[in-house]
């Protein structure tokens, strides 16, 4: 089969992307005291060379006191953080790419892959973690308003320093995530409550991002109904929940959403074939970015303990995406083995595709 519609341009907002590809953002662990590491940039850099249309950046910790953030994970809380991600966007700009960076809040919540956890003073939604576990105190309305600028402020920040847009960490249980929840969202006030009060910390996330930014910036929010060590947890039970989740977000000024699945194939409501990417499109009209094991037979969890992969045919992907059900496809643990994976894809090379060694999480090259 040949993908041409895979290869076709797309806009988000103002920026055109010459195809339907995208790095996915993951997590690396190479930062030291939270700036990313010197090779950072010829790791970027190299897949933008190997045709992804954008790269999404491993996850930035906004500058909060109580966003603290594993050390080996990037932060944006200094001149020099900044700096070294302004050399990875010229990095990839220099190859003709497009770069994203992924900012978020880990929120009451443990690192899953080192088991770093938090110290001090914590953001919590309701006082205790994805577990129910004490942890933290409840954020008051000024922890609010002061954690809603900070994403603000890393926004401005990644658009002075040359990125092409900011992608917005909402999944995974992270702090965004917490609050739409129901689960860990237990408030009683205008941030609680039905699905309108558990959104709204998201949407006033992106309000406030939109006024930092202008119009014409792209701004793309990650989401998830699964959260790591609760893998069949849902914020939304049903298309209508769902509805009531995003709607704030597009009247907030979203350009685009991005569908987290463990597998990409998977429906996401009985009565339906739609993945998670395909419902968040039905019902915001936004485009959607899909994701979930793109490319290789085993699950990015099982990898992180150990399992390899095998490469798997895209062609229900392709099929999917020329129905309408989603427009762009986000690729992880294929393009980390094989930097060159997308011009395989393209040139029909498909026999030449890596398999996925978990070795591949242990260097930045």
């Amino acid at each position: 089969m040949t993908y041409e519609a895979l290869f076709e341009p797309f806009s988000i907002n103002k920026l055109v992307l010459p195809n339907r590809f995208v790095m996915a953002p993951m997590t690396r662990l190479f930062a030291k005291d939270g700036i990313i590491a010197p090779e950072t940039g010829a790791y970027y850099r190299k897949r933008a060379e190997g045709g992804v249309g954008l790269i999404l950046t491993e996850l930035s910790v906004v500058d909060r006191e109580a966003s603290h953030g594993d050390p080996a994970m990037p932060r944006l809380n200094s001149e020099a953080s900044f700096d070294a991600w302004r050399r990875v966007a010229d990095d990839v700009h220099a190859a003709n790419g497009r770069i994203g960076l992924q900012i978020g809040h880990f929120g009451a919540n443990s690192n899953p892959i080192t088991g770093w956890l938090p110290e001090g003073r914590i953001d919590s939604v309701c006082g205790f973690d994805n577990s129910g576990s004490p942890l933290g105190e409840p954020m008051r309305d000024s922890d609010i308003a002061d954690t809603i600028a900070a994403f603000a402020n890393a926004a401005a920040q990644a658009q002075r320093i040359g990125f092409d847009t900011v992608e917005i960490h909402a999944a995974h249980g992270h702090l965004i995530d917490q609050f739409a929840w129901a689960f860990t969202n237990r408030r009683t006030d205008a941030w609680g409550g039905n699905m309108s009060g558990r959104s709204r910390f998201a949407a006033e996330i992106v309000r406030a991002v939109r006024e930092a930014t202008g119009p014409d910036f792209p701004i793309i929010m990650r989401l998830s109904q699964w959260k790591i060590g609760h893998y069949e947890a849902k914020v939304a039970a049903t298309p209508a929940e769902l509805e009531a989740w995003v709607t704030p977000l597009v009247d907030a000024g979203v350009d685009a959403l991005h569908g987290s699945q463990r597998r990409y194939w998977e429906p996401e409501f009985e009565g339906s074939d739609l993945n998670f990417a395909g419902w968040l499109k039905k019902l915001s009209g936004k485009p959607s970015i899909t994701v979930g094991s793109v490319g290789l037979s085993g699950e990015f969890m099982a990898a992180y303990a150990g399992e390899s992969s095998e490469p798997r045919s895209i062609d229900g992907l392709y099929e999917r995406m020329v129905r309408g059900e989603f427009d762009m496809v986000a690729v992880g643990r294929a393009l980390l083995s094989d930097p060159d994976w997308v011009k395989k894809v393209r040139d029909g090379r498909i026999e030449e595709l890596r398999a996925f060694d978990p070795s591949a999480f242990k260097t930045l090259s």
